[in-house]
Parts: structure tokens; C-alpha cells; sequence
């Protein structure tokens, strides 16, 4: 029997006050799962949650909080005990409506700017939460210095082994050429995140609060008639907006291929018009922006081979590809301070 018919789905279900028509299975990875469920009262969506107990807890307690403020997220449903969530054997799952729509466009500018303005809102919306009691919180607050030092750290490392065997594969000649700029920019910007703008701001939101998405972006996002519901928050985090806005960022700069001030531009404003930051917090934003996520990410990928199925050809594509769109985006951080002068400070 595979992983995914033993899982205690009809179990599961037998919480709920509803009949069940039809169960499909969404995508499985051991540890979580996804499965469309029809009932009786409507299509909906079933998670086996891979986080603790503690953490759901949270997860939870964040998403009403998001609700209550006007965020569109999909109603969780509860049991007929009035419970949030099912826990077989230590076990986790969630159900909530099942949202139908269409995925927005980066390349729709109309879709775009709601793209971004609903991450404003989303961040808007999160502050004063509270933690409740009996939960554990993901916290990325106040920890990029080293968390960016040890990503860097580590793939120096690779770096150091690829210089001493004289880069004997493509890839590895590719890290020898790239990897000294993009090491030298990671380390600017980590000496940067020392400064007064950072801490000023990671105080700040230790007072008022924030939650990040973790991967805001249009795959997350169901535009309805209604607006854009947000999906997937199984990540969610106490951190800087500006996690979510490099994110975001990335993501739309990406799909450009390249990256350009103009729009740039745009994404500044359209977020500065719902969730105003000074111009001090847009500089963390720059920083943040500055670091090389992109390439570090495709590095790691390829060293640590987290992709099972790719091939060494699809390692390199993606690194090149990732280079590319970085070194584009040199221009924005140089001029960025122009694409920010009349924001407060």
C-alpha cells in the first residue's frame, strides 16, 4: 500500500458535520498532505499539517486575527465538537473552504497592483497581535544577521572546495567566476543590517507586531469576485514587511526575466499608498534586496541536491538564470534611494 492510502483520511472526516461525496488527493509528501473533499455542504480542503501542535495553534490564532481585519482567508472549518483541527496519532489536519477563482497576473498591471496592495493590507491587518497562550509562534524577527551569515558561511564553503579542486565540473567553474561579487555583496549588506535602520525598525515591530506570509506571490493568491484570497499560510512569521516585499519582489522580477526601475517604482508606491514605511525602513528593504537570496538559494539547491529530480543540465540552468536576474537589479540598489526620496524619514 503507498503512503498516501493509509493515511487516516475517513477517519478524519468522521469529526465533521457533514456526508462525504468524493475525496481526491492534491499532492502528499509524507509528512503533509493536501486533498480535495466534496461534502455535502460544499467542495473543501483538507491539510495534514507537518508542524506541531503548538505551532497549528498559532497558525490558527494568526489567521482569525488576519480574518477579523478584513484579510480574505479561507474559513476554517470546525469539528462537531467545535474544534479547529483533528489530531490522529499526533497527527494535525485542518479543513477549510474550498476557494474558487482565477490566479492573477504580475503581467496584468490592474492584477499587479492588487498584488501588492493586498500584501500591504495583509501586513496592515496583522498588527497587535497577540500570541495565545499554549502555542508556538515561527519568529523570524531580529535574526537575519545570522541567519544571512550562516547561509553565506556555508556556501563559501563549497566555494573554498570548488577552488581547491580547480572547478573541475560547469557548475563549479560557474561558482568560481560568480561567486567572489555575489560573496562580497552578501557581506556589505550583512555589515549593513548592523546598523541603526535595522534595529530601529525590529524594535518597532516587536511593539506593534507583524506577520509575514513567507511566500506572498500569485500562486498563493485567488482573485474572486469577492477580491484576492490569500492561501497556503502554513508559514507564516513574526517578521520585517520587508521579508514579504523582497519576496515579492523577487518573484515579480523573475517573471520579468530582468529587473527595472520603472517598476519598480510601482511597487514601491503601490505599497507606500496602503502601508506607509519611512524611508529608513525602506532602506532595510533595499538591503534585504541587495542580499544575493537568489543565487545563495540556487547554490544550496545544487550542492545540497534538494530537487531529486533535476538533472545537473536544470542546476545550471537555474543558477545562470538566477545570476542573470540578480545582476540586473544592480542598477535599482544603486538608484534606490531616488526611487524612495520623497518618503519620509
Amino acid at each position: 500500500m503507498s503512503p498516501v492510502s493509509q493515511e487516516p483520511i475517513k477517519e478524519v472526516l468522521a469529526n465533521y458535520n457533514f456526508k462525504v461525496l468524493g475525496i481526491n488527493n492534491e499532492n502528499y509528501k509524507e509528512k503533509k498532505g493536501v486533498w480535495w473533499v466534496k461534502t455535502s455542504i460544499g467542495d473543501k480542503i483538507l491539510k495534514k499539517v507537518s508542524c506541531s501542535e503548538q505551532t497549528l495553534k498559532y497558525l490558527l490564532s494568526a489567521v482569525a486575527h488576519l480574518i477579523q481585519n478584513g484579510i480574505l482567508l479561507p474559513q476554517v472549518n470546525k469539528t462537531a465538537d467545535g474544534l479547529d483541527y483533528v489530531i490522529i496519532n499526533d497527527v494535525c489536519f485542518t479543513l477549510t473552504d474550498a476557494i474558487k477563482g482565477t490566479t492573477p497576473s504580475y503581467d496584468s498591471p490592474k492584477e499587479l497592483e492588487m498584488i501588492v496592495k493586498e500584501l500591504a493590507k495583509f501586513h496592515k491587518a496583522s498588527a497587535g497581535f497577540k500570541i495565545v497562550e499554549d502555542s508556538k509562534p515561527k519568529e523570524h524577527l531580529g535574526t537575519w544577521i545570522e541567519e544571512y551569515s550562516k547561509v553565506l558561511d556555508a556556501m563559501t564553503e563549497f566555494y573554498n572546495k570548488e577552488a581547491q579542486t580547480g572547478g573541475k565540473t560547469p557548475i563549479g567553474r560557474i561558482i568560481l567566476t560568480e561567486f567572489p561579487y555575489f560573496q562580497e555583496r552578501g557581506q556589505k549588506i550583512i555589515n549593513a543590517l548592523r546598523g541603526q535602520e535595522y534595529k530601529n525598525w525590529v524594535d518597532k515591530i516587536r511593539e506593534t507586531g507583524c506577520l509575514c506570509h513567507q511566500d506572498f506571490a500569485a500562486g498563493n493568491l485567488i482573485l474572486t469576485s469577492s477580491g484576492l484570497y490569500v492561501i497556503d499560510t502554513d508559514s507564516i512569521t513574526f517578521d520585517l514587511p520587508a521579508r514579504d516585499i523582497r519576496k515579492l519582489f523577487n518573484k515579480i522580477m523573475k517573471k520579468s526575466g530582468k529587473a527595472n526601475s520603472e517598476l519598480a517604482k510601482k511597487i514601491i508606491n503601490y505599497y507606500q499608498s496602503i502601508n506607509p514605511l519611512i524611508y529608513d525602513e525602506w532602506q532595510v528593504v533595499k538591503y534585504d534586496l541587495m542580499f544575493p537570496h537568489l543565487f545563495l538559494g540556487a547554490m544550496s539547491k545544487y550542492y545540497n541536491q534538494r530537487e531529486e529530480s533535476w538533472t545537473t543540465e536544470k542546476y545550471m540552468q537555474r543558477i545562470k538564470e538566477m545570476i542573470d536576474v540578480e545582476k540586473t537589479m544592480a542598477p535599482i540598489y544603486d538608484n534606490f534611494s531616488s526611487l524612495t526620496q520623497n518618503i519620509s524619514k
